[in-house]
């Protein structure tokens, strides 16, 4: 076995995720660990996660003793194992969902203090769900502070309400925000001085004392990877630094520029540094220059996008020992940019980036005749950019660029939000079966499971049972998730008989008089109500009565239920059982354990699972509820809340981040554009960039320090710079196409709506590289609707209109000889009658069809006569109809009347 090699840090540079994994993953198969021992990989996305363990899998022939996870984790995990189990606990109280109920036990008391004003005219009426959403909100505040600010939050617990900032001043907290230092002393108070010694920044500084101290930590993974980060916390930061004294710490990250480009980026005073990695280039030091003649000399993408980044890469500089870590891990490459100037427009921008040329300094590259690196796509609305991205899709699997082998699974759609993009993929991709040539497999990532999966939607409109109707269509509804209907034992096949039943038996809304009179409808009684119907059918069945036998007890027997289906019947009483006893549970407040024990019966009383997609998600519930109460325990949270708070702290729990979801599922992937995702893709398409919509506009809270003027610091994160790093590194992640698309056109007037900002900055960069023509020639505009002729017409293909839809093209070829024949337009009457202008104004539409129809008819009746005619002339009248109606087709297509009409036609 080869010779361990020493602990330290080592830090590799590279341009390519597949060079860093490629590096990594060949010096950890040269020095092995010990075969019980796990290897440690840090990743800050699923995606980073599936794609690193499918690497791991294709270089070892599996994956295997190794644990992906959160950096985040992984240093509590090691807080406890320097320090020891009993002064860190397993979760801190001051972590973010504790701290949450922790404020909502000590919001109300607070409001009523002097100084809390804009919290108390926030609280308003001392509504418990609004008091949850502010305490979320400021353990989410607070949080943060942890992670970026924590020399406030010290200065704060002394009693000092000042801010210090990068460069070295303390000024005091604003004045109308002095509640904030108060309620961080409020929130330490209600700990024990050995809770209060467990905050993270007090373990962070114990933490470091102990790693420098030099003591040997035996505890401690002998390897951990930090990989594909291009950020991460100060905090973590120096953690990682100080472990490598005891561990061999390896962090591959992934860096546009192969030269030193932290000076091209305003905020350059604040990372003053006495090292740096990368070389500069030409031996030029930027940062003597004005900013205002930096444009001559960096790249102007790096300058706009990679403030993020740069952040990040010169913080790891203060780390950076490069001759020492050379020595220690005896690497031949730690710099590992690929060469070349590319051989397409994609590949020729990421050399140049790499290289960090200047504008002034593009050589003249000719580009290929048929080169389509870069595409841009401008439609009418979202679903009109999904058929369109299925077309040009399509096209790339029939005839993949430089002939290479291309597979759905090499092809990643990002949107900037999955939610709103999710039901035209669906209506989109999911129009054609499996087997079909049009199929392309697919999956959504990043989609919450509330609001899409049948068993969540069933059990949050369970949970909001006090305001409910229980209508007929509701009750239907719920027997037709598969969980409950396995729950109550109800067959596919019987549902349809059971909501006949329902129906006949008079069921229409309401469990029960009781239920209705808690919605101020009691003088409805019991009539048509859940309980109304179940008695008719029990009755009608216990009788065997026919229809229109006299009642019982004022009711009237159901008599269709009867012989072997008679046991739904039974179906239905379970479940209106089951709901009155939830009815009435639901609107008693109680305290989060109490709840907690309630919420699981209420899973096990209506749901079974059915698959294993049913199991995993009814284990996840049940661990989201145990997340909360162990989060109230932690905040010695035991006031009684109503199923309002208790719902949202439940279902919240499973929107919560992680390394669970699947990204990388076989198919084309969609999902979100997200922060720390640049993994390489064949094709990446971005979809959605409209302007205003990317980049995304985050939510600033009013009471966010940290936003204040001269408090940024380097490295922290914020909404504007996040989404310009993510085009960055999606522009640096397509291997072969990068494919971009808008809404450019209104759906309603067809007037230009212009795209991202982004784009426009990335279209005047490659007009100014590579010269006018290089955006017409990469760019399509596509028509309103699919079925264009303009589709159709010769040479459409090379002008990027593509389209598969053999049933759009039946329509526009082999016109019959009554189309021949027809004229190009049929003129309206030169007189119209009150009559015929009313039924124009009623529906334009059919209006305009039946004169198109009737000037057809007259002629072909001119030309050929009656029936007879017809027939001898071996012509069909209703062929001509439908001949007359694809003609109609294409004159609203060549002659538009207008948005609204072209949208009814769409819809006939």
């Amino acid at each position: 076995m080869p010779t361990a090699p020493d602990n330290g840090l080592l830090i590799l540079h590279g341009n390519r995720l597949e060079d860093l994994a490629e590096t990594v993953l060949a010096w950890v198969a040269a020095h092995p660990l010990a075969p019980l021992e796990e290897e440690i990989f840090l990743v800050q996305s699923n995606g980073v996660a599936e794609w690193l363990k499918m690497a791991i899998a294709a270089a070892q022939g599996i994956c295997a003793a190794t644990r992906v996870e959160l950096p985040a984790r992984f240093i509590w995990r090691a807080y406890r194992a320097v320090l020891g189990r009993a002064a860190v606990p397993a979760v801190s109280a001051l972590d973010k969902l504790p701290l949450t109920w922790r404020l909502m036990q000590l919001l109300p008391e607070l409001a009523a203090r002097p100084g809390f004003e804009p919290v108390a005219g926030f609280l308003g009426d001392g509504d418990a769900a609004r008091r949850l959403q502010l305490a979320r909100r400021l353990a989410d505040l607070l949080d943060q502070y942890q992670v970026y600010r924590s020399d406030w939050l010290q200065d704060w617990a002394a009693g000092h309400d000042r801010l210090r900032n990068a460069k070295g001043e303390a000024p005091p907290v604003p004045p109308g925000q002095q509640w904030q230092p108060a309620l961080w002393r409020a929130a330490l108070q209600g700990l024990t001085p050995a809770e209060q010694g467990g905050t993270r920044a007090l373990l962070h500084a114990r933490f470091l004392q102990a790693l420098n101290s030099g003591a040997a930590q035996p505890q401690l993974p002998r390897r951990i990877v930090l990989f594909g980060s291009n950020h991460i916390p100060q905090q973590t930061l120096e953690a990682l630094a100080a472990l490598g004294a005891h561990c061999q710490v390896l962090m591959a990250v992934p860096n546009p520029c192969r030269y030193h480009w932290a000076d091209i980026i305003d905020g350059r005073e604040l990372l003053r540094a006495q090292q740096r990695r990368q070389p500069l280039r030409g031996g030029q030091d930027l940062s003597l220059l004005p900013l205002q003649d930096l444009h001559a000399h960096g790249h102007p993408l790096l300058a706009a996008w990679g403030r993020q980044g740069r952040d990040f890469i010169r913080q790891l500089d203060a780390y950076d020992d490069l001759r020492l870590a050379r020595q220690r891990f005896a690497l031949p490459r730690v710099d590992l940019f690929d060469e070349g100037p590319g051989d397409s427009l994609l590949t020729q921008v990421q050399a140049r980036i790499r290289d960090l040329v200047p504008l002034a300094e593009h050589p003249p590259v000719a580009l290929a005749a048929d080169d389509r690196s870069i595409v841009f796509h401008v439609a009418h609305s979202a679903q009109r950019e999904l058929e369109i991205l299925h077309d040009q899709l399509l096209q790339l699997l029939a005839h993949p660029p430089g002939g290479r082998a291309l597979n759905p699974r090499d092809i990643v759609v990002m949107v900037p939000d999955i939610e709103r993009f999710a039901p035209a993929i669906r209506s989109v991709f999911g129009q054609h079966a499996r087997g079909s040539a049009r199929h392309i497999p697919w999956g959504i990532a990043d989609q919450k499971g509330r609001g899409q999966q049948p068993l969540l939607v069933a059990l949050e409109w369970l949970l909001r049972a006090p305001q409910q109707r229980f209508g007929l269509s509701e009750l239907h509804d719920l027997l037709d998730v598969p969980a409950l209907a396995r729950r109550f034992g109800l067959a596919a096949d019987d549902l349809p008989t059971l909501v006949a039943w329902m129906a006949g038996a008079g069921i229409r809304w309401g469990l029960d008089a009781d239920q209705r009179g808690s919605l101020g409808l009691g003088a409805c009684g019991d009539a048509n109500s859940g309980a109304f119907g179940l008695h008719r059918m029990l009755l009608g069945y216990a009788t065997g009565a026919p229809a229109g036998t006299e009642g019982f007890a004022d009711i009237e027997p159901y008599a269709e239920v009867a012989g072997l289906s008679a046991g739904l019947a039974g179906v239905l009483a379970d479940l209106l059982r089951v709901l009155q006893a939830w009815w009435r549970d639901a609107a008693m407040a109680r305290t989060p354990a109490d709840w907690v024990e309630r919420l699981r019966a209420l899973l096990a009383d209506v749901f079974a699972a059915t698959d294993e997609d049913n199991r995993n998600l009814l284990a996840a519930l049940d661990q989201s509820l145990g997340a909360w109460l162990q989060a109230c325990e932690a905040a010695d949270f035991s006031a009684a809340v109503d199923l309002a708070v208790a719902r949202e702290a439940w279902l919240e729990g499973l929107d919560e981040p992680g390394l669970t979801g699947r990204f990388k599922a076989g198919g084309v992937t969609f999902c979100t554009l997200l922060p720390l995702r640049a993994i390489p893709f064949e094709v990446l398409c971005l979809l959605g960039m409209n302007d205003g919509d990317y980049p995304r506009r985050g939510s600033q809270s009013d009471f966010d320090l940290m936003a204040l003027p001269g408090q940024a610091r380097p490295g922290d994160r914020s909404r504007r710079h996040d989404d310009r790093q993510l085009m960055l590194d999606a522009l640096l992640s397509a291997r072969c196409v990068l494919y971009v698309s808008w809404s450019g056109r209104s759906p309603r007037d067809n007037q230009v709506q212009p795209p991202s900002v982004l784009v426009s900055q990335l279209q005047d960069y490659l007009i100014a590289g590579w010269g006018p023509d290089v955006i017409k020639q990469r760019s399509t505009e596509h028509p309103l609707q699919p079925f264009s002729r303009r589709y159709f017409e010769p040479g459409a293909a090379a002008q990027g209109l593509v389209t598969y839809a053999s049933e759009w093209r039946a329509a526009h070829v082999a016109p019959g000889a009554a189309a021949a024949a027809a004229p190009a337009g049929a003129q309206r009457p030169a007189r119209i009658d009150l009559a015929g202008l009313a039924a124009f104004l009623r529906n334009p539409v059919k209006d305009f069809f039946r004169h198109r129809l009737q000037v057809r008819f007259d002629r072909a009746d001119d030309e050929v006569g009656d029936d007879e005619a017809f027939a001898s002339a071996g012509l069909d009248r209703w062929a001509l109809m439908d001949e007359a109606l694809r003609a109609t087709l294409r004159q609203l297509d060549t002659a538009p009347p207008g948005p609204l009409l072209r949208a009814q036609v769409a819809r006939l």
